[in-house]
């Protein structure tokens, strides 16, 4: 489907957007309606988004947008548009990485660090009790009576799911921003609650007959392998979904239609859902998302 605005949901779109020298500005809007007023940023500065380790064998980490204010406070920010296993222990991981950066090379030093602030926009829902979902989260180190153990380290959770607002409800600027970040692709003008300088800049920026000839290109590859891998997961389950069926329902008679044609079922999404993971694998698809589509361990996706 041909839309006028490119998906932030992207890696393209979402550093186009926030992560070039040009728009330090919108970054600096967007966070500063997501930090309380004592960590307002009047000035940011763009880092490399590449984190090498101390030694060879050690993990990188790439993150989609790193800065810092003029103060020393560093924000790392990151779209994730897929669910996948253990993403809270990589946000504290990705942490250790400015944090670790601020110790003077061959200095003494007494440890005083700078904040580190870790957001992230989830295009998924980790909450999985309904009573508890909630679209944002911030964390923090407190102490067993939720007193504030520590004030440099914060974690910053949407789950965009999650965000229901609809333009009259927009009161902040924190809802607007996630209000455009939601609903860009589906806009085919600018809504009158976003009529103001920083979002028109947004839009325009967005706008893909605004994109270089080489930036088309990169845009439409990547958007190329998000069709291709959905592609991949409709066919293979409804392929699998036919196939895991008959075969279940087949034992299910033959073991007698009463107490069959129940177990037959159970069998059938069992075979469904191997069928649906050994396709997504051939595909050469994310282990983690084969699971979170499945429902199966990846240590059983592993021995498929």
């Amino acid at each position: 489907m041909k839309t006028r605005y490119i998906n932030p949901y992207t890696d393209f779109g979402f550093k186009k957007l926030f992560g070039e020298e040009a728009n330090k500005d919108l970054l600096m809007d967007f966070l500063n309606s997501i930090l309380p007023e004592k960590h307002q940023i009047a000035e940011l500065e763009l880092l490399n988004s590449e984190n090498l380790p101390d030694f060879p064998t050690q993990r990188r980490a790439f993150f989609d947008i790193s800065c810092k204010n003029k103060d020393g406070e560093q924000f790392i920010v990151e779209m994730q548009k897929e669910s996948q296993h253990y993403f809270r222990d990589r946000a504290v991981f990705y942490t250790t990485f400015p944090i670790r950066n601020q110790a003077p090379k061959g200095e003494s030093w007494n440890f005083d660090l700078n904040p580190v602030y870790f957001v992230a926009i989830l295009n998924f829902t980790y909450d999985e009790q309904e009573d508890r979902k909630k679209f944002f989260r911030e964390v923090s180190l407190k102490d067993q009576d939720g007193d504030e153990f520590y004030d440099k380290l914060y974690y910053y959770f949407f789950q965009m799911p999650l965000f229901e607002k609809k333009e009259p409800e927009l009161r902040t600027q924190q809802d607007k921003w996630f209000y455009f970040l939601k609903n860009l692709v589906s806009f085919e003008d600018i809504p009158a609650v976003l009529r103001e300088p920083v979002f028109e800049k947004a839009f325009r920026t967005a706008a893909e007959i605004n994109l270089s000839g080489r930036e088309r290109d990169v845009y439409e590859r990547e958007m190329l392998v998000i069709w291709d891998n959905y592609a991949v997961m409709e066919t293979a389950m409804d392929n699998a979904q036919a196939k895991g069926l008959a075969k279940g329902l087949a034992k299910g008679l033959e073991e007698g239609l009463a107490k069959g044609l129940e177990e037959g079922l159970a069998k059938g999404r069992a075979e469904r859902d191997i069928e649906i993971a050994r396709t997504m694998k051939r595909k050469g698809l994310d282990r983690a998302l084969i699971a979170e589509t499945t429902g199966l361990s990846e240590d059983e996706i592993e021995r498929l």
